[in-house]
């Protein structure tokens, strides 16, 4: 590190590039704490923005916004990984502390980039991703090894919440499938013999201190979370260590500042397979705002702040429901109707959070629902009961 920076302290500006719920639930920990946000985003109803001290309403890579933005904020994060490096490499130049860096940002946008680091980090860490192949012109088809089918073709870049991807069970589905996503760049990851997936939430502070929150195992309903649960209820405790003692390796490896997400694959074999890597907050890691000292949101300002880590201990087993805009139209209701959320909110131990979209949409992420347990099992069952309260499949 170059010049050491003094802490950006409570009362300052602190940026977020993007104003989705990420973003909302990181302002919310920035005023919780006492700073004020500025939020960057070019949609004019952004959940962050309608709460942000300053909103500026603008694309990324409006070199005016970002001018403005650096005049008023010290420090500058992104909630999401699809925010152009350009935006982050600008605001970096004008003097702002940009954590994570675009460098970190950019290789979560390129799922070639990806797995070729995943594949070289396997040999400190004996983890890696899955049997891949990259697909970038008509030629390299007909060059797949055999063995990797069946497979999941995935575009290399903005993919994500099961978009841009297809499975293809052999040779012959492998043409019509990337001609169908546009024959653009992609991977080809082999399907492998999943048992259940996990995911790994570590930060790592301007200090070089690297703190991890207990893994939480994770459901997918159509490529979007489901639910998460921690403790994870399947991983012995020899593959948690395994699991955060490479994430801890990886997040001082890209030189990350902030708070990093690693997905991973359990396999029916006992294996563990990287799958890949959220350079921000995660959706998994929603159960912290309830269920532990420092939510992922606190951490987020903390270290953009350069303040010191705050503490990952779980306080109580935790179930989180994800909530989608499917449920204002139960019923085959044509208009979104709200959700009964006092029925919902008849178990105490359930906590709600919704994210201020007023615009409900089929496969929306709309908001979380954190039940919370003095045993791991009751933390499962008040999630059923809330799933079924609402309709949902528990």
């Amino acid at each position: 590190m170059a010049d050491y920076l003094e802490p950006v302290l409570p009362g300052s500006y602190l940026g977020i590039l993007g104003g989705g719920q990420l973003g909302r639930m990181f302002t919310q920990a920035a005023q919780a704490m006492g700073y004020k946000v500025c939020v960057l985003d070019p949609a004019s109803d952004s959940p962050a923005g309608s709460i942000a001290e300053k909103f500026i309403q603008a694309d990324y890579t409006d070199s005016e916004a970002l001018k403005e933005m650096a005049t008023l904020c010290q420090s500058v994060s992104t909630e999401f990984e699809n925010v152009p490096a350009q935006a982050l490499d600008e605001l970096e130049s004008l003097g702002v502390f940009v954590a994570p860096r675009s460098s970190c940002v950019s290789l979560a946008q390129n799922r070639v980039a990806e797995k070729n680091f995943l594949a070289t980090w396997k040999a400190e860490t004996n983890i890696g991703p899955a049997p891949y192949c990259v697909i970038e012109r008509e030629a390299d088809v007909s060059h797949v090894p055999t063995d990797l089918f069946p497979g999941i073709l995935k575009t290399a870049r903005m993919g994500y919440d099961g978009k841009g991807q297809i499975t293809v069970y052999g040779m012959a589905d492998l043409a019509p499938a990337w001609a169908e996503l546009g024959k653009v760049p992609c991977v080809l990851e082999k399907r492998m013999d999943l048992d259940f997936e996990v995911s790994a939430l570590v930060v790592r502070g301007y200090d070089d201190a690297v703190v991890a929150y207990p893994v939480a195992q994770n459901i997918h309903r159509d490529g979007i979370l489901h639910t998460s649960t921690v403790p994870a209820p399947s991983l012995k405790t020899a593959q948690e260590k395994k699991i955060i003692e490479a994430a801890k390796a990886l997040i001082r490896k890209i030189d990350y500042v902030g708070v990093l997400c690693v997905e991973f694959f359990v396999l029916k074999n006992g294996d563990i397979v990287a799958n890949e890597i959220a350079p921000r907050p995660h959706n998994s890691g929603h159960y912290t705002m309830d269920a532990s000292v420092s939510s992922q949101f606190e951490q987020q300002v903390r270290s953009m702040a350069r303040l010191p880590l705050g503490d990952t201990r779980l306080l109580a087993p935790v179930s989180m429901l994800n909530l989608l805009g499917d449920l204002w139209f139960m019923g085959g209701e044509d208009r979104a109707k709200e959700p009964a959320w006092n029925q919902v909110l008849s178990h105490p131990e359930a906590k709600l959070h919704l994210y201020g979209k007023s615009d409900p949409r089929i496969g929306r992420k709309m908001g979380h629902i954190n039940c919370l347990g003095e045993s791991l099992n009751q933390a499962r069952q008040s999630c059923a009961a809330v799933a079924v309260e609402l309709g949902i499949e528990p």
